[in-house]
Parts: structure tokens; sequence; C-alpha cells
């Protein structure tokens, strides 16, 4: 059994959940054949208007996969709700069930579609660390 704690989630927080996108040099890029980068975030901006904030991120330092993070609202944050990392998320069928998820709350708050669990992945230790500090 391992001796660390976890840390406690934190008491404050956005109202709502935090749909990271990553457009840094492998995100968003033409390394990506097929997908329209800017139409992909512009969707996801317009369909989550007034359900969660959607923000563009250099990197995630996660480059072997195009992903967006969702993070959970302060109140799921206290359910016990996490960061949940997605990756590959190249075509539109992805961004509308994470869309589709999120409008219906999010991590902590509702189960995502099963369909999304094809696209979950852990990141580092090291990359966790440092998107809960932000």
């Amino acid at each position: 059994m391992s001796k660390r704690t976890r840390r406690a989630a934190p008491t404050t927080g956005a109202a709502r959940p935090t749909v990271t996108v990553c457009r840094g040099c492998c995100c968003g890029s033409p390394k990506i054949p097929g997908l329209d980068h800017t139409a992909q975030l512009r969707d996801l901006r317009h369909a989550l208007d007034g359900h969660a904030t959607v923000r563009v991120t250099d990197c995630l330092d996660a480059c072997e996969r195009a992903n967006v993070v969702v993070q959970p609202s302060a109140e799921a944050r206290r359910n016990g709700g996490r960061p949940v990392w997605l990756g590959l998320v190249n075509d539109p069928d992805a961004t509308t069930d994470i869309t589709t998820w999120v409008e219906s709350g999010g991590p902590g708050i509702t189960d995502p579609p099963d369909i999304l669990d094809l696209y979950t992945f852990r990141p580092s230790r090291r990359v966790q660390a440092e998107l809960h500090d932000e």
C-alpha cells in the first residue's frame, strides 16, 4: 500500500467545468490531416457557451495525442470529480460526445458516454501536477 497521501481537492475553483484544448506544436496542427482545428475549437466554444469555459493552451505535454482535458467545476471537485484527459479527439463525433457530456455537468456530476473511454488516457504524474497547480 502506498504511503503517499492524497491531496485534498481544492475548495475554490470555477463555477462550471473547464475544457482545455491543446493547440501547441503537435496538437491543432497540420500534422493531423483531415481535421479543421479552427472549426473544432469554434464548435466547442459555441456548443459549450454558458455550460463551460473553453480555453486554449500552447502545450499540455502529451504530444503523442491531439488532446483535450475536461476539468470539473468546483462543486464537482468537492464531490470527487477529477480532470479527464481525452486524446486523439480528431473527429466531429468525438467533439459532440464531449460537448454533450459537459453540457450535462461533466466530471464529478455526470458519467461520460461509454464511447469516450476510447479516448481517455492518463498523463504523466509531472504533467498532472503542473495542471493541478494552474
